[in-house]
């Protein structure tokens, strides 16, 4: 992946560390002394703290301090679920626009592949879900994705559950090249489906996985845009901290 794109789970765990500062203050902090508790240059630190309370994490006060914003006053109530749920569609709506493509969301959950939300529209429409995505972990972007963030004999687990099958004519069924290609793979390095779930549709997943869940974002495109496979992934690795963020509310 090129190299101008930064680890989403980097850019994360950096803002997470400064709402953790902003939490232990109360009173207010200002950004130069939250970046020197967390060690973080100033500037960049700067630009983290403005990006949280565009998204309410954080907000501003008169003084120049921070204190923690509305998204956590909500922590406490009962649509906690919906209220994340909300927030990670939002993202990935504006993440489908600037992409062009379908955008997908899943989880690795009680040893299964769960896509938990789809957004799509007229110009990006989703893949058919001809054969059930809990049966394609050999095959999907999202399920190699997912299937490449767990051990060993996880891997082995599920596809003894989830015998590998043969969708289409691109489709790999040889479950030991499948393990060691998943061994292999960079996690920084975008998973890709080339018709191997279904004919007419490219795929490409990263993993963005928040605290002990296993997820992955991904997007799809017809066959005739494939051209644009490469360079949407890597949009997408570089935009997926926002989709993170949405996740740890």
């Amino acid at each position: 992946m090129a190299a101008r794109n930064q680890n989403p789970r980097s850019s994360v765990e950096r803002a997470l560390r400064l709402l953790e500062a902003v939490d232990r203050r109360g009173f207010g902090a200002r950004a130069d002394e939250l970046a020197e508790e967390v060690q973080l240059p100033t500037d960049h630190a700067r630009r983290l703290l403005r990006s949280l309370v565009r998204e309410g994490y954080l907000e501003r006060l008169e003084d120049g301090g921070y204190v923690l914003g509305g998204a956590f006053a909500m922590l406490g109530q009962a649509n906690r679920e919906q209220l994340v749920q909300s927030r990670l569609v939002a993202k990935m709506t504006s993440l489908r626009d600037e992409l062009g493509a379908a955008v997908y969301f899943s989880r690795y959950a009680d040893g299964e592949v769960s896509v938990q939300a789809v957004v799509d529209g007229p110009m990006t429409p989703s893949v058919h879900e001809w054969v059930d995505f809990r049966a394609t972990g050999h095959a999907s972007a999202i399920g190699k994705c997912l299937l490449a963030q767990l051990d060993h004999d996880s891997r082995r687990d599920h596809l003894s559950r989830h015998p590998a099958a043969r969708f289409t004519s691109r489709t790999n069924i040889d479950t030991g090249a499948l393990l060691q290609r998943l061994d292999r793979h960079p996690t920084t390095v975008p998973m890709l489906d080339l018709q191997e779930y279904a004919i007419g549709t490219v795929c490409a997943a990263v993993p963005v996985t928040a605290g002990t869940t296993v997820g992955c974002l991904a997007f799809s495109l017809p066959v005739e845009e494939a051209y644009r496979l490469k360079e949407t992934a890597e949009t997408m690795a570089a935009k997926a901290a926002p989709v993170l963020l949405a996740l740890t509310v």
